[in-house]
């Protein structure tokens, strides 16, 4: 019997995982990689985290993966609450990997901002908060984080679960007792209606809870981006 793969790349079983047809980096939980196309978080693409709330442990989820990108720059877009370097250097994050840029009043400045920094390829890593973004926006962001091998997050309020998105990685992310529940909003791959526990243990939430607490390094998304992008 032919298998699908053997045809097109993109093309799956209904009851399989689909193979990564990107490079994927490991998420540095073995539950999570698991139940993930290619066996991590797909780099060069849009993959769309929905929170809801922040300060969840989303950026604990995240860590593993940013801390193998070595001494590439990662970029903080629109986060909700200043960085505070020390708890991200608890994390194991350097903060001079570390770029917070702010962007204009208008939408569109950030959404300027990430496409310049997702068409260089300049940075390992762009965690972009957004609380509204149109199908047309979505489209535009996925299109030029193919550009490079960039991993690329946007974190966005869970209520935007009922939106349509081009982005082939799709994550509810909700507060659990001692971890987080992970719902699969949308995979490359057969449906998961129950969501994956990830646990956290309560010393790791303990010596990284100051997360939210203000820096106050930032530079504006016109002022750094020159000299990211050349």
């Amino acid at each position: 019997m032919t298998l699908p793969e053997t045809l097109h790349p993109s093309l799956w079983r209904a009851d399989q995982l689909a193979h990564s047809a990107t490079r994927c980096q490991d998420t540095g939980f073995a539950a999570l990689s698991a139940q993930l196309p290619g066996g991590g978080w797909p780099q060069g693409t849009l993959i769309d985290l929905l929170v809801q709330q922040h300060g969840i442990g989303e950026l604990r989820l995240l860590q593993p993966a940013l801390a193998a990108l070595g001494q590439r720059p990662i970029v903080l877009l629109q986060p909700p609450h200043a960085p505070q370097a020390l708890a991200l250097a608890a994390l194991g994050l350097a903060p001079s990997q570390l770029l917070w840029v702010r962007s204009g009043a208008k939408a569109s400045d950030a959404l300027w901002a990430a496409e310049q920094i997702l068409r260089s390829g300049c940075c390992g890593a762009l965690l972009f908060w957004q609380k509204q973004a149109r199908g047309e926006t979505l489209r535009r962001l996925h299109l030029a984080a193919q550009s490079a091998d960039t991993l690329f997050y946007m974190l966005r309020p869970l209520a935007a679960a009922q939106d349509a998105s081009p982005a082939p990685l799709r994550l509810s992310l909700r507060p659990a007792a001692g971890g987080m529940d992970i719902g699969f909003v949308k995979r490359r791959g057969p449906q998961r209606d129950a969501p994956l526990f990830l646990p956290l243990t309560p010393a790791l939430l303990q010596r990284h809870a100051p997360l939210d607490r203000s820096t106050p390094a930032t530079a504006s998304a016109r002022g750094i981006l020159p000299s990211l992008v050349g």
